[in-house]
């Protein structure tokens, strides 16, 4: 791409304490994308995180979190910037100011970063250390000018970070997204903004010291876990239900009550899809086995005694596979399983229902997406799913694509990415009309993947627009116990769930923790004479 008119020299102004390998990915990305000359000028004034504190405990968790992994935390040298490296600012028509100072009186545009109102590197760790997961704000202030003008914002998810370099390297992963659409001008703006999560305050000494003690005793705990434990364990319920009782229509999970798919001790059942053929009612699912860690599309078939069968092994693939998303169009039943370590997005056409299925079309290639969901709507069709690019969270980067007829073409959304967001991003199950309305579960990942569950409604949607409105979050409870939500499904009278319970390896102790997270009846039953 060639750079935006008038923007042929882009200075990125970093603190020397605060230069990382975040730093190169950006000035490399910016001269990719946009095409412009990138100078990184390095500024002498204190601006890290509270060296050498800081630096010692990235060194800690280079050891005992990453195993020595690359982060773009880890501290590099000025002369490590190369043909970037500028002693001064110059002729440049934009500065992208990393700086927890910031420039004061600027005679140039600059796009200037924010965490929750705080500037720099040494900003975003401090709210890191606190727990606290920062919104992302790029602001642009114009020479001359009063108020800093705010062109984009987001909140990056930090549902795989590793300590506080991996939550930062997310952060910097998506921030350098919402930098690219500054640039070029586009939206990306999040439909929800959210009040402070705790109040943030300047991080001491001390924060140091007892986040590297609890990062070892929680890297001993989690090694102690899993000895015991598998996990992630995510399980499947079911019930029969019409719409006017559903989740949908109640806005939550009470009701009729929900029967689990039972599993076995070593494999966890997830992402159900519900389906109805010729008067009987399948299941699809991921079926994972805790021993390999990979995931493969399996399908439960009811019985005439109303009850699901056997898990049957229906599609496996080298890589790992998911998300079963099926549906009929065109005169045939497909399916478009999540699996992004492929770099495509394939289309799937059932054979023999519901055992037997070919690849029929790759969709969109190149691309690492997961959930991919169709839905018609306006006369076209739309496929929403989150992708990423080997770094930072895997639910929080809305991509939209739009296409004519199923197997495409398939063209990217305008906006893409429309929105950057760990609570309202990843897609969550079927989306449906109802009531005049375009309705969409989406995945609420803040503070760990799967968390809950939100249902939007869609607002807006265009070849360059994307607007929704989450109205209500969903949680376990009572109705649905257990520890995570993350699937919502209909198809005619049969709605199905998943979440997240503890598991121990063992079957006796499995079965026993089990009982505890038996759905209870959450409908008032009528009161007998």
């Amino acid at each position: 791409m060639s750079a935006p008119p008038h923007l042929s020299r882009i200075a990125i102004l970093v603190e020397r304490d605060a230069l990382s390998l975040w730093v190169m990915a950006l000035a490399k990305a910016l001269e990719s994308r946009i095409g412009a000359e990138i100078a990184v000028v390095v500024s002498d004034l204190a601006g890290g995180s509270g060296e050498p504190a800081f630096g010692t405990l990235l060194n800690l968790e280079t050891l005992v979190v990453r195993r020595g992994r690359a982060c773009w935390s880890d501290r590099i040298t000025p002369d490590c910037l190369g043909k970037y490296r500028q002693r001064a600012i110059g002729a440049a028509d934009l500065i992208v100011d990393l700086t927890a100072a910031g420039v004061a009186s600027p005679s140039i545009p600059i796009l200037r970063p924010t965490f929750q109102d705080r500037l720099g590197e040494a900003g975003l760790a401090g709210l890191l250390l606190l727990g606290i997961t920062p919104e992302i704000v790029v602001e642009r202030m114009e020479p001359g000018g009063d108020a800093p003008r705010e062109l984009v914002h987001g909140v990056a998810s930090l549902e795989a970070a590793a300590g506080i370099g991996g939550g930062m390297e997310a952060v910097w992963s998506r921030l350098l997204l919402m930098l690219l659409a500054a640039i070029e001008k586009r939206g990306m703006v999040s439909p929800m903004r959210e009040p402070p999560q705790k109040p943030a305050r300047a991080v001491r000494r001390r924060d140091l010291v007892r986040y590297s003690v609890r990062l070892l005793a929680a890297t001993a705990a989690r090694a102690a876990y899993r000895l015991c434990f598998h996990g992630p364990h995510w399980r499947i319920g079911w019930r029969i239900t019409d719409a006017a009782d559903d989740v949908w229509n109640r806005r939550d999970l009470a009701g009729v009550t929900w029967n689990v798919l039972r599993d076995p001790v070593d494999h966890f059942y997830a992402d159900p899809f519900p389906f109805i053929r010729d008067g009987r009612r399948h299941i699809f699912f991921e079926a994972l086995d805790h021993r390999t860690q990979k995931g493969i599309i399996a399908c439960s078939v009811f019985g005439a005694d109303g009850k699901p069968g056997p898990a049957v092994p229906i599609i496996e693939e080298p890589w790992h596979m998911s998300y079963p998303f099926v549906f009929e169009a065109e005169g045939a039943t497909w399916m478009i399983p999540e699996s992004s370590l492929s770099s495509e997005i394939t289309l799937y056409r059932a054979t023999d229902f519901p055992l037997r299925w070919e690849r029929h079309a790759t969709l969109v290639d190149n691309v690492e997406a997961a959930d991919a969901t169709i839905v018609s709507h306006g006369g076209k069709l739309w496929m929403f799913a989150v992708t990423r690019q080997d770094i930072g969270g895997y639910s929080d980067t809305l991509a939209i694509w739009m296409a004519d007829r199923l197997t495409g073409p398939w063209r990217p959304h305008g906006g893409n990415p429309v929105l950057i967001h760990d609570r309202l991003a990843r897609p969550a199950g079927h989306m449906l009309h109802r009531d005049g309305a375009l309705l969409r579960p989406v995945q609420d990942c803040r503070n760990g993947y799967g968390a809950g569950l939100g249902l939007a409604r869609i607002t807006r949607l265009d070849e360059e627009h994307f607007e929704q409105v989450v109205e209500t979050w969903l949680k376990p409870g009572p109705g649905w116990p257990g520890r995570k939500l993350h699937t919502l499904n209909r198809f005619g009278d049969l709605e199905v769930i998943d979440g997240g319970v503890f598991r121990p390896k063992w079957e006796s102790a499995a079965r026993l923790i089990d009982r505890l997270y038996e759905p209870v009846s959450t409908t008032p039953q009528p009161v007998r004479a």
